[in-house]
């Protein structure tokens, strides 16, 4: 029997480990884990656990450049300094951290489009903002990108779809897409904070223009809000698109709490995202569904919401009520009521996508 979903993990994505005063923390997957053990899920049999592998070099330039990820290797290797202007600090261990978290998103790309596995999860990928030869937010080697080029070149996979659900914009995922028509990049996220991108009109240019598609909210919204736009935007682009695989960036600050982003979302409205991709995939791309982290800087919601996340992408008959925000929040700081704004999107866009 082939097992519906695949957990990644590896002891090395504890490397990426910018310091204990960083807000990014990389034992959070480790959370997520336990949660997930003390549901038992992986006695229903229908996930596994499996240990990732690293990237290579030669996997890494299918998108960066030689000369950055040998300064990343000497940077790390030394431990001082920054890998950008600031955000991403250069410590012992960092590069084979990046190998690591890389790796198991191309391990996930190995699992599904072998059959082996129809979905998979990898809570340490989602590092959206590297670009092809600099790192950004916290981000060193893009794994989105190199997974889905991975993807083209060894499995001859056509055209994917990129969501994005982290509070900030998928920059570094956009700009090195940007000019291709086979990958469709869609990211949801908080306007006006970091990286300052990702307005409604950055289509794409070239062949990929269209390809391309932001929906930025300047304020705060609701789950009903978030979920309009994608019921509206996101849903009908992807199936005019007809990707043969997904990936959706799963990260979790997005959470009206979140102390560096804060969209709006409670994990009720997370959980409904993770449907909506989940039945996507299995109408449009042949159930090939590849999910990772991203974002979420406060612990104990980042691990709920991957946790329901991940129990939700499965399929599985497991009571997570324990582990949803007390109330269902609703409408909390929402301050802005979205969809006179993402009707204006969508007409916007109505001259590349015919299903809007």
């Amino acid at each position: 029997m082939v097992c519906k979903t695949a957990f990644l993990y590896n002891e090395d994505f504890l490397k990426y480990d910018f310091g204990s005063w960083h807000p990014f923390k990389p034992y959070r997957w480790i959370s997520v884990l336990d949660i997930l053990e003390k549901k038992n899920v992986f006695r229903e049999g229908l996930v596994d656990k499996i240990l990732s592998r690293k990237a290579s070099l030669e996997e890494l330039l299918l998108v960066h450049t030689e000369d950055y990820i040998e300064f990343v290797k000497k940077t790390s290797e030394k431990g001082e300094g920054y890998l950008d202007y600031g955000d991403t600090p250069a410590r012992k261990g960092v590069f084979e951290g990046a190998l690591a978290r890389v790796g198991a998103s191309i391990h996930s790309i190995e699992l599904i489009l072998e059959g082996r596995y129809k979905h998979t999860f990898n809570p340490c990928g989602g590092l959206h903002h590297a670009r092809k030869s600099s790192a950004a937010g916290f981000c060193v080697f893009n794994d989105l990108a190199v997974a889905a080029r991975y993807a083209q070149r060894r499995y001859g996979v056509k055209k994917i779809a990129i969501i994005d659900v982290d509070g900030h914009h998928g920059d570094g995922t956009q700009e090195i897409f940007y000019e291709d028509p086979t990958v469709l990049t869609i990211s949801l996220h908080r306007y006006g904070i970091y990286p300052g991108t990702g307005w409604y009109t950055e289509v794409g240019s070239g062949e990929g223009e269209g390809y391309n598609i932001n929906i930025p909210f300047p304020y705060p919204v609701d789950d009903e809000s978030y979920l309009y736009a994608f019921d509206e935007i996101v849903i009908p682009v992807v199936e005019e698109f007809r990707p043969e695989l997904i990936i959706l960036q799963y990260g979790a600050d997005s959470h009206y709490s979140d102390p560096l982003a804060g969209v709006g979302l409670t994990t009720y409205g997370y959980r409904e995202v993770m449907k909506r991709i989940h039945e996507l995939a299995h109408r449009i791309s042949y159930d090939k569904l590849m999910v990772t982290g991203g974002g979420g800087y406060d612990l104990d919601i980042t691990a709920r919401i991957w946790s329901i996340g991940f129990i939700t992408l499965a399929d599985l008959d497991v009571d997570v009520s324990d582990l949803h925000d007390k109330i269902n929040i609703g409408s909390y700081e929402a301050r802005f009521d979205a969809r006179d704004f993402i009707n204006k999107i969508k007409n916007f866009l109505k001259k590349y996508y015919k299903n809007l």
